[in-house]
């Protein structure tokens, strides 16, 4: 991917994030089709997160969002973002957001948004991995393997990302085995953004659905891509303990502690270069095996 059209797809990005103030607490937001002909999740995340900020004072920044993925939303239309003033404090804020699109609610939102404050701190630490220079992008690998992807879903996987994602410890696409569920992926915008700490926590919110759901396929030997397999997001949610910036380095630690009744639970710890985690990330989906012989 060129550096013009890394710019071109997280300009577009941007201008997706910006929406569209139709009435007051509405706002619509333009699709970004990246390939899949399904609105991608965490673009979803990232537009109700702004809608929802659009309502908020200035000196209160969002520090924790829940939502409901409820149907699958159509990548050649607009999504209307419904924002409900659910409480307002002297230190907190909440909203509601609906997302609707063609007249029906295809993502559901709650998030709080906290004013800025001292206090006691501790964190987990960040784990020994290795860093991100020499491990090879997402876009890059699959380049390399699309003489040997379908055609069709080649053109999907090769559409260019405004993220790039680089997974330490991959599984191998075509000859999958059971792995630990544990996954280390460095990831960041593809290039630089404004200073606008609540831009970053949008793009992150649109980042942090990137790679949760396959982690709690690893153990079983499959991937996102094998035929037999439905996998797709059910919910999210997202904890934002520190500032940080999405067009530098972060590591999303994943790990998937159970896998049940066909839905996996994955769980996200976000840290900067430096080990300062910023973001904590929890979501279950769906992993429903189509063909059991």
């Amino acid at each position: 991917m060129t550096d013009g059209v890394r710019q071109k797809v997280l300009a577009e990005l941007l201008g997706l994030l910006s929406l569209e103030k139709i009435e007051e607490d509405i706002f619509r937001g333009q699709s970004q089709d990246l390939g899949y002909g399904a609105v991608f999740g965490g673009q979803v995340l990232g537009q109700a997160l702004s809608a929802a900020s659009r309502t908020v004072p200035d000196p209160l920044c969002a520090h924790s969002l829940h939502g409901y993925f409820l149907r699958a939303g159509d990548a050649a239309c607009a999504i209307v973002y419904m924002v409900e003033r659910t409480r307002d404090g002297h230190s907190f804020s909440t909203r509601r957001v609906k997302a609707v699109q063609k007249g029906r609610t295809i993502f559901s939102m709650s998030a709080s948004f906290h004013k800025l404050e001292d206090g006691f701190e501790h964190q987990d630490p960040m784990p020994e991995v290795k860093g991100p220079e020499g491990v090879e992008s997402d876009y890059d690998k699959i380049l390399r393997y699309a003489d040997k992807i379908p055609k069709d879903i080649a053109k999907k996987l090769l559409y260019p990302n405004p993220i790039e994602l680089r997974a330490i410890n991959p599984v191998n696409p075509f000859h999958p085995v059971p792995m630990p569920p544990d996954k280390y992926v460095w990831f960041r915008a593809t290039g630089p953004l404004p200073d606008d700490a609540a831009t970053h926590r949008y793009i992150l919110a649109y980042a942090s659905d990137f790679h949760l759901v396959p982690t709690a396929l690893y153990p079983h030997g499959k991937t996102f891509w094998s035929p037999d397999m439905q996998v797709a997001s059910l919910d999210h949610a997202i904890w934002f303990h520190r500032d940080f910036r999405m067009d530098d380095w972060l590591l999303h630690v994943i790990h998937s502690p159970n896998a049940a009744m066909g839905r996996g639970l994955n769980r996200g710890s976000i840290y900067t270069r430096e080990g300062k985690l910023v973001a904590s990330v929890a979501q279950e989906g769906l992993i429903r095996q189509l063909n059991k012989s």
